[in-house]
């Protein structure tokens, strides 16, 4: 069954939720606009989905519930944050607006983050660089629930990574996506509802291929395209964990307490002023006939789309209401 609730009633949710354990108003207010945002756009399995994870790690202690956040310009191009123990969102709300400013001076600027418990999309990061007029990349590592191509242990996070492309006269085009087969969120999802996954998503703890989500969840994900979503979740450890001063996946886990929350980890942001790179003012006169090429060619949905569309919408959002009993249990 499913509730039905309006835009305010899930930030006020979520809101209320994180300030009654605890959470100054700050970072209460930049995780809450994230997950309404989640799930405005329908990106269910991070919007009020993950609100139990996030009440559970400021109430452990692995999130700080009054963090104190710095920066320090390290170079022209180089912003490095230490996150205090706070969630994501709180860092992005503080800080990106400086990424956007020295990369609008220089060309190229790299927002390097500790600390921190990322447990949301990444487009929110990347998108805000875009509607800048920014080229934005980032992503971040996770627990080790991926096993590398090959192999049948898990090493792995999910290791998702967003691009996004500006343009003048449309929206961004802005991707987000996990390099495992399937996000952990939509197998955690598919487990509650009964579902089962495409075959190929993941394995059982013996090693041994499975469409159940609940044996996937005991054993491991698949990288996504066998050996390139390998090699490529291979570069986000390296990326969001030992460049920016962190750790990888296997070792945050052996650092994690086991709350069921996001662990404390990294992140890795790069954004790229087109204009200056290019040297031109009309940088986007070659991107935009490919683009909409793309975007009209039959069968193409261009990523982002389903995204603009549902921010049209004035109707309620659907809620799973097992999902709001736990949160009012809280």
């Amino acid at each position: 069954m499913k509730n039905s609730l309006s835009l305010e009633d899930i930030y006020n949710l979520a809101y209320n939720t994180l300030t009654k354990v605890g959470s100054c108003s700050e970072q209460a207010k930049a995780v809450a606009e994230t997950i309404s945002r989640a799930e405005q756009d329908g990106s269910v399995s991070h919007g009020l989905f993950r609100l139990p994870g996030y009440f559970n790690s400021l109430k452990s202690g692995k999130v700080n519930l009054n963090p104190n956040p710095s920066l320090h310009k390290v170079s022209k191009a180089v912003l490095k944050c230490n996150g205090d123990r706070s969630f994501a969102p709180l860092i992005h709300k503080l800080y990106l607006n400086e990424l956007i400013k020295s990369t609008k001076e220089i060309g190229i600027g790299i927002l390097s983050v500790q600390r921190v418990a990322h447990f949301a999309s990444l487009w929110p990061e990347t998108e805000t660089l875009a509607e800048s007029g920014l080229i934005g990349i980032a992503c971040t590592s996770y627990l080790p629930v991926v096993s590398p191509f090959g192999a049948s242990e898990k090493l792995f996070g999910t290791n998702p990574i967003s691009f996004a492309w500006p343009r003048k006269n449309d929206h961004p085009v802005v991707f987000d996506m996990a390099t495992s087969s399937l996000a952990l969120g939509d197998v955690q999802i598919a487990a509650r509802d009964g579902h089962e996954l495409p075959v190929g998503t993941g394995i059982d703890a013996n090693g041994n291929a499975t469409t159940d989500p609940n044996q996937v969840l005991k054993g491991m994900l698949l990288p996504f395209g066998g050996y390139k979503g390998s090699h490529l979740s291979m570069m986000i450890e390296l990326l969001a964990g030992p460049l920016v001063g962190e750790t990888t996946s296997d070792i945050t886990e052996e650092n994690n307490i086991d709350d069921g929350g996001p662990p404390l980890g990294g992140q890795f942001i790069l954004a790229m002023s087109p204009n200056i790179i290019s040297g031109l003012d009309d940088w986007d006169k070659n991107a935009e006939p490919f683009i909409n090429k793309l975007s009209n060619l039959k069968g193409v949905r261009m990523p982002g789309k389903r995204r603009h569309i549902n921010r049209t919408s004035l109707e309620n959002i659907e809620v799973n209401s097992d999902l709001l009993n736990k949160i009012y249990s809280l």
